[in-house]
């Protein structure tokens, strides 16, 4: 499992891009394709699961772009990993895929899962705006 993966990585950066536009203008694809040297289709479908997640806004047509609108200190890392990869979680039987029958007496359970918990309170500590600071 990762923790950060491409598109997370990618997202980041669109998104400290966009923070940083001090025009406040749409930020054109082909700026972000350029200053971010990623290719227009993986953009394209990183950009869509911002937009749908509410993070930014996709205009179309000439003067096309995105911009954000979430504001940099309420983008948090722990959501974009929600938001590429599905519900956060370290613990996940391997040996069962339902409900595991060793669940009340399993030794690894209740260490996992607290280290799943600090975890997703430091993911949760860390927003663009410290990000961008850097």
């Amino acid at each position: 499992m990762k923790l950060i993966t491409r598109d997370i990585d990618y997202a980041v950066r669109a998104l400290i891009y966009l923070a940083d536009n001090k025009s406040e203008e749409t930020v054109p694809v082909p700026e972000l394709v350029d200053e971010l040297g990623i290719t227009r289709p993986f953009l394209r479908k990183i950009m869509q699961l911002l937009a749908k997640a509410g993070i930014i806004r996709s205009y179309k047509g000439n003067k096309g772009g995105f911009r954000l609108i979430k504001k940099p200190e309420d983008i948090y890392l722990k959501d974009l990993i929600e938001i590429f990869q599905g519900k956060f979680s370290l613990n996940e039987c391997l040996l069962n895929k339902g409900i595991c029958p060793n669940k009340g007496n399993c030794i690894l359970k209740d260490r996992v899962d607290g280290i799943e918990e600090k975890v997703k309170i430091e993911l949760g500590s860390i927003d663009l705006r410290s990000l961008i600071k850097r």
